[in-house]
């Protein structure tokens, strides 16, 4: 049934009998008909041309692919939240958990109720949960002769006395976790387009942690666990993307403000001011090649050669790290340059391990801009808010370098949530490169569904976030298809036999 509407022509998608209406064929019947999508939820024709063709790939036995869409919260102020994180949904039934945004790990854990050493609370005011696989109904374990047990390249996988495939992670920071794989759904929202998005699920596999070290079992910034979204075969992107349920590209745009939050899909978003750099082959993070580092457009006297793997570790774009690092090599120099420029404005200070500088006058415009040149021609400048931090001391302004120096003996160089934030960073898969433009997050983006260098209908955040009302589960909706389709039949054969 089809009806006018000031918004053009709307299709009610299905309709169902009363319970009291009885159909015989032979002879007369009135039937009744009520609408079973009320009129909040009618679709427009593009709309169900979309979800046809979604329907069509699971007709086909295709899997259901879209912008993949994940809330973001935390901020990046290390004197506040120094973290950001998404909710997932995990297990039969669903149960959410507070997990960091973290591009420098390969696998989604989260803490399980056997946990020795998981914090009991959490400083961020989020209440933490546990998961317990036997409370899932649709929980297994991942044996140690299941291939997926030495599929990730970033554990140190192996087997526990039960036959378990286990894990331990080793984290920057001198943290670790360990614990054994669980197979299992993921619950996530699948947007088809602008208006419409389908509450989907898939197998999946995820770490089980039972035991924490270091600063995960503190409560000052305690989550449930960790979202990786690296290249191993078991991170958050390849799971999906594998299954055909998400592109291999993926991106994200974090508020910069206190009040934090923030974008993230696995998508890509469309910037026209987007500059790419190639990431660095074959390697287990995302490299990328810094050649050079310009205080107030002077290239500051650093051998390029610090910033690479044939010296070191390289330089690595990661989500997880609050801050960023310099070797010794760089972050000298870099300080040195900084302290020049604004020597005349104020005095240089330490704040525990923080180079900071009291500032007269209060504004942070004293302070120089920052370029970072990287392979490819891309350029990332930083304004003195994208490298500074402040805090307020006996009415004076205290502004602190958010860069640290690398922990000996590693040679690393490290771009964390510091100079990731307010910019719409890019990590693409298929063309091994990411990409980043300067961004006010707070606005909506514009993303696409990108993979195997195919890129979909553009899908505009704003409008997908206004529009909760079209939200819906997709095989509801196939069970609303079916009974419309049912109805249409046998109102065909019923009129056909009243002519």
């Amino acid at each position: 049934m089809a009806v006018d509407s000031p918004s053009g022509v709307i299709i009610v998608a299905a309709v169902f009998l009363h319970a009291a209406t009885t159909i015989v064929f032979g002879s007369d019947s009135v039937l009744k008909l009520e609408r079973l999508i009320p009129p909040s939820h009618e679709l427009s024709l593009a709309e169900l041309r979309a979800f046809d063709s979604a329907r069509h790939g699971r007709l086909l036995q295709s899997p259901v692919g879209g912008v993949v869409d994940f809330p973001v919260y935390g901020a990046s102020d290390p004197f506040l939240v120094g973290l950001y994180y998404t909710k997932v949904k995990l297990g039969t039934p669903p149960r959410e958990f507070n997990v960091q945004i973290d591009t420098g790990s390969d696998v989604l854990w989260v803490a399980c109720s056997s946990c020795n050493g998981c914090p009991k609370t959490s400083e961020l005011q989020i209440e933490l949960s546990f998961f317990d696989p036997g409370t899932s109904s649709s929980a297994s374990m991942v044996s140690c002769s299941d291939k997926r047990c030495s599929s990730n390249f970033e554990s140190e996988s192996g087997c526990s006395p039960n036959n378990l495939c286990s894990y331990a992670f080793k984290y920057g920071d001198g943290s670790g976790t360990s614990g054994y794989y669980i197979s299992d759904f993921v619950y996530f929202d699948t947007v088809i387009t602008s208006t419409l998005a389908i509450n989907s699920s898939a197998p999946f596999v995820f770490g089980c942690s039972n035991l924490q070290t270091g600063d995960l079992q503190r409560p000052r910034r305690a989550v449930d666990g960790i979202f990786g979204l690296g290249q191993g075969s078991l991170s958050v992107v390849s799971q999906l993307a594998t299954q055909g349920l998400a592109p291999r590209v993926f991106s994200h745009c974090l508020k910069g403000d206190s009040n934090g939050g923030g974008v993230m899909v696995l998508g890509q978003i469309k910037r026209p001011d987007t500059v790419y750099t190639p990431l660095v082959p074959s390697q287990l993070h995302y490299n990328v090649n810094l050649q050079s580092i310009a205080v107030n457009n002077q290239i500051l006297p650093i051998d390029p050669s610090v910033f690479t793997i044939a010296t070191g570790d390289g330089t690595i774009i990661d989500t997880g790290t609050t801050l960023a690092y310099l070797p010794d090599e760089a972050y000298n120099p870099f300080v040195q340059a900084i302290s020049s420029a604004v020597s005349q404005y104020g005095r240089p200070i330490t704040y525990e391990s923080y180079q900071c500088f009291d500032i007269t006058s209060g504004s942070v415009d004293v302070f120089p801009e920052v370029s970072l040149s990287f392979a490819g021609g891309a350029t990332m400048v930083l304004t003195p808010r994208d490298y500074l931090q402040m805090f307020s001391s006996s009415g004076s302004s205290i502004w602190c370098i958010g860069f640290q120096r690398s922990q000996q003996p590693r040679r690393i160089t490290i771009l964390g949530d510091l100079v990731l934030k307010d910019k719409v960073v890019v990590y693409d898969l298929v063309r091994q490169r990411i990409g980043w433009a300067v961004y006010d997050c707070s606005l909506e983006v514009n993303v696409s569904a990108t993979g195997g260098g195919r890129s979909k209908d553009v899908i505009n955040t704003g409008q997908w976030r206004d529009s909760k009302s079209s939200e819906i589960d997709y095989y509801y909706y196939l069970f609303l298809l079916q009974v419309a389709f049912l109805l249409h039949i046998l109102l065909s054969r019923n009129f056909l036999h009243f002519l």
